[in-house]
């Protein structure tokens, strides 16, 4: 099955979502000049991101279960044409209100394109080959990363806001139009899935796909792997390191793709661990949340500015953390039928971006409360200090260990039922480690 045709497909498609991530992302360096041209405060500010995210996730549940119904072709299609709305309306929006407008028609659009690919790759391609393509696809996906970064954040500064969001709005009509001429469902003589016939049928695929415990560990697995890098990445990184660190513009922009670079290259490794280790796909997400706990821990009680060589040691940890995330679509893959994997996809998607906003929002009101509490004792405002990112950014700490928990206990709930269902005895690692050393040790 692995034909031309398919790589052809998967070309495209993970074209169309570098210009998603490109259109999601697009406001992180633009945070600064956002505040110049609707002005307001740190919150007001987070609400362009917040809205956008609400969005997205929001709409993961209802996409998959579209998906499951009509297919991943016409969702990428529907979504991309209304990221070129969005951006269209954000270039030459005059009020926060409109540009809010943009945002939400921006996280509709990108809400499609993701889930929709892993269900392509899942058509197009067999084996082992599928996690590591979905690493891929978050890597290549992450390119529009860089395009905002780079790129897109010299036209804003040369050009200003209207230029660059249209630019940007263009890269999305490019990705429309392959779409529509190359990207098909499936193999030509491959009989069409099992679609439900209804959207009664639809909704109880939805129902059974989220009552799995291994849907519920994908979840918490996405929960917790890919909130941190979102809400650094998407909103608060370029100010936290212009205004915290001190860092210039053009900088701060270009220090944004040592996170991307690190998901590039951590992305294949984890996708053979994922297809080599499927038993212990739990253990790799959470080694990845320790590694981010532990350089956010390091960054965020630094005595004094925390050097450039730990920033990048963060920029880092946050960067594997993406590629970490898409095992959560793992689990959705291998515990649940194929004609309800849109929904698994869905429910898996909404868990690291619901973190993000929770997060992205918070981050945003400590900052409006701790300048707020500075102007009252009759100090300066100075609502970007290190010290007051220093309490935003460790709200994340509460967010994300709460994740963690869940995902405990999803696990375990998983385990049990392969094993009920299954005869397969997962044992802690632990206990596996030494079970192989006692096996070791025994004379022959």
């Amino acid at each position: 099955m692995n034909s031309r045709r398919s790589w052809l497909i998967f070309s495209i498609g993970s074209f169309a979502y570098l210009s998603a991530v490109l259109q999601r992302s697009s406001l992180g360096v633009a945070g600064v000049a956002a505040t110049e041209r609707f002005g307001g405060s740190a919150a007001v500010l987070s609400s362009l991101a917040v809205v956008q995210l609400v969005v997205y996730a929001a709409a993961q549940v209802p996409v998959g279960v579209l998906i499951d119904r009509y297919g991943p072709r016409v969702l990428v299609i529907s979504g991309t044409a209304l990221m070129v709305g969005g951006q269209l309306t954000l270039a030459f929006a005059p009020t926060i209100g409109v540009a809010v407008v943009g945002r939400i028609l921006v996280g509709a659009g990108d809400a499609t394109i993701f889930i929709s690919m892993i269900r392509l790759i899942g058509s197009w391609f067999t084996g082992r080959s599928v996690p590591q393509l979905s690493q891929w696809l978050g890597n290549i996906g992450q390119l529009g990363q860089v395009m905002s970064a780079v790129p897109l954040a010299w036209v804003l500064h040369t050009w200003g806001w209207t230029a660059a969001f249209v630019s940007a709005a263009s890269v999305a009509l490019v990705a429309l139009v392959v779409v529509i001429v190359v990207v098909q469902d499936r193999p030509a003589g491959v009989p069409a899935e099992d679609r439900p016939a209804s959207w009664a049928a639809a909704l109880a695929l939805l129902k059974h796909s989220f009552k799995r415990p291994g849907t519920q560990l994908g979840f918490w697995s996405h929960y917790v792997t890919q909130s941190s890098g979102t809400v650094f990445s998407l909103l608060w990184g370029f100010p936290f390191m212009v205004y915290g660190l001190g860092y210039d513009p053009s900088l701060a922009a270009g220090m944004l793709m040592v996170l991307v670079g690190a998901g590039v290259i951590a992305g294949p490794i984890l996708g053979i661990l994922t297809a080599r280790y499927p038993l212990r796909r739990s253990n790799i997400v959470l080694a990845v949340v320790a590694l981010m706990f532990t350089a956010w821990a390091l960054v965020l009680l630094w005595p004094a500015t925390p050097p450039m060589w730990l920033v990048i040691v963060l920029l880092v940890a946050l960067g594997i953390g993406g590629p970490g995330s898409l095992i959560g679509f793992d689990f959705a893959r291998t515990f649940n039928p194929q004609r309800s994997h849109g929904s698994a996809n869905g429910v898996v998607n909404v868990g690291g971006f619901t973190a993000s906003f929770v997060m992205v929002y918070l981050v945003g009101l400590l900052l409006d409360l701790q300048d707020g509490w500075r102007v009252a004792a009759g100090a300066a405002s100075d609502l970007y200090s290190l010290d007051s990112f220093r309490v935003a950014f460790s709200v994340q700490f509460l967010v994300v260990g709460l994740g963690v928990v869940f995902l405990l206990r999803a696990r375990a709930r998983t385990r049990r039922q392969l094993s009920d269902d299954e005869g397969i005895e997962v044992a802690p690692i632990w206990v596996a480690a030494a079970r192989a050393w006692r096996r070791r040790r025994r004379p022959e």
